[in-house]
């Protein structure tokens, strides 16, 4: 029997924690708080993740480190770095893989599609952690270690995320009311479903090709958020929405208000261009596909 460890219970943390633990293998899911999933084989610890001897000591009998954490928005720069040590070092002493989720921030603004190929080029202070986060591990797996890997979703839907489509896209619409998104409402966008994001984690944990490099999850689909907000308008049965782009001074004034939003002005290039990512090499190898969007819609609805 294969034990793993997961950081963080979350949506995708609490998705492959029950995938992993549904197939017959040992999960222990640390939190802070001690929450996460209720199953037989998923032991539940209230711990520091980036307290490197305590995580040390939960991943002794792990074949595989998955890390589905982060910091809370606002404090990314501040805290990523202690948690990001402490994966790698519990790695590396206790000899499990090593596998992060991350995103799609570090490759910075890109003209097509995004490929696990491509440069990291941040422009944003975000975009800089994960790149430093990916950074370290593969400079540590190129060492030899450990054995690293990294899987970058697109924007998230899924009940429960953190995401723009649960903060100012899903409610409204399900309320009646006038969607104001900050965002070009027509350029295409990836959005990735929790699940699936799920689903290439634990591919990537089970598969001997797939260290020493990043991941992309399969996407959902490549909608405008013109186009999302009335697909899940037609899946609810609800009145197609009035819709319009959020002006930069709505958009100040929000984020003067809220300091999660205050953190995503500087993300904003995803929103005002073509943000698609390209998942072929990740269906190609790892044998993953995307769950369709009328199904994620529908369960968002319910």
């Amino acid at each position: 029997m294969t034990s793993h460890v997961v950081v963080g219970a979350g949506p995708t943390g609490t998705a492959t924690a029950l995938k992993l633990a549904n197939s017959g293998d040992d999960v222990v899911v640390i939190t802070r708080r001690g929450t996460g999933p209720e199953h037989p084989a998923i032991t539940l610890v209230a711990a520091d993740a980036s307290d490197a001897d305590k995580l040390t000591a939960l991943t002794t009998e792990a074949a595989t480190l998955i890390n589905c954490a982060m910091p809370s928005y606002d404090r990314w720069a501040e805290e990523t770095p202690a948690l990001s040590d402490a994966l790698i070092t519990a790695a590396e002493r206790t000899g499990a893989a090593y596998l992060n989720l991350s995103n799609c921030y570090a490759y910075g603004p890109v003209d097509g599609p995004l490929r696990e190929d491509l440069p990291l080029r941040p422009t944003t202070v975000k975009g800089r952690v994960r790149a430093r986060m990916f950074l370290d591990g593969l400079a540590a797996h190129e060492a030899g270690r450990l054995r690293f890997a990294e899987v970058r979703p697109g924007d998230y839907l899924g009940v429960g995320a953190g995401a723009m489509f649960n903060f100012l896209i899903g409610p409204q619409v399900l309320a009646g009311e006038k969607v104001v998104f900050p965002a070009d409402l027509d350029v295409p966008h990836s959005w990735t479903y929790t699940g699936d994001v799920a689903s290439t984690l634990v591919a990537v944990a089970r598969s001997e090709r797939s260290w020493g490099r990043a991941w992309h999850t399969p996407q959902t689909s490549d909608a405008s958020v013109r186009e999302i907000a009335t697909r899940f308008a037609e899946v609810a049965g609800r009145a197609v929405p009035a819709i319009r782009e959020m002006t930069p001074l709505e958009l100040h004034t929000a984020a003067l208000a809220d300091p999660i939003m205050a953190e995503g002005l500087e993300m904003q290039y995803l929103y005002q261009r073509p943000a698609v990512v390209d998942f072929a090499h990740s269906a190609d190898v790892l044998g993953i596909a995307a769950t369709s969007l009328e199904e994620v819609l529908a369960e968002s609805v319910g």
